[in-house]
């Protein structure tokens, strides 16, 4: 018998189909646009990045920062599994924080705490303790709302302070 699937992985696989379907005009217009301004050679930048339990896995996404079309055109990675919507930020085999147990223990996301709270006021530990602390305290009610603060910070509004302690590990003081 099959065991059932994992929430998080029913909120990744339904809400990024949706969004993917959703940006799939947009991505096919940024996905022309660059190809049209930049030289020959392919559209997407192509990296090595580390995944659950370790495992390399290459992402493919569009250097178009702008409107976040960069984290929008990883949304197939979601869908395929290789990422989460909500976790700690990719990072390249080798990185300094790339084999710790608790960022192995999870799939690499689109956003988490330390892609919302980033700034360049923070210490330069600031972020790597951030997703620590998502690994540890993660659960489906703070993805929802760390989903919901991607999008108020996309959409122009506040970052996440420190007095936003109304969820469960969504304060560094939990």
């Amino acid at each position: 018998m099959r065991p059932s699937p994992h929430p998080k992985r029913i909120l990744d696989l339904v809400l990024g189909s949706a969004l993917l379907a959703l940006a799939a005009p947009l991505l096919l217009a940024a996905t022309v646009t660059t190809a049209l301004r930049r030289p020959p050679g392919g559209v997407f930048v192509t990296e090595t990045r580390t995944g659950l339990d370790g495992r390399p896995f290459t992402l493919r996404h569009l250097p178009v920062r702008r409107f976040r079309l960069d984290a929008l055109s990883r949304l197939p990675h979601v869908v395929r599994g290789e990422m989460s919507l909500v976790g700690p930020a990719p990072l390249p085999p080798g990185a300094p924080a790339a084999d710790a147990p608790w960022r192995r223990s999870v799939k690499p996301g689109l956003t988490g705490l330390a892609q919302i709270r980033r700034s360049s006021t923070l210490p330069w530990d600031e972020p790597l303790l951030l997703d620590q602390h998502y690994v540890e305290h993660h659960w489906i009610g703070l993805d929802l709302a760390l989903l919901l603060r991607t999008l108020r910070r996309v959409a122009g509004q506040a970052r996440l302070s420190d007095a936003d302690h109304r969820l469960r590990g969504y304060s560094a003081a939990d």
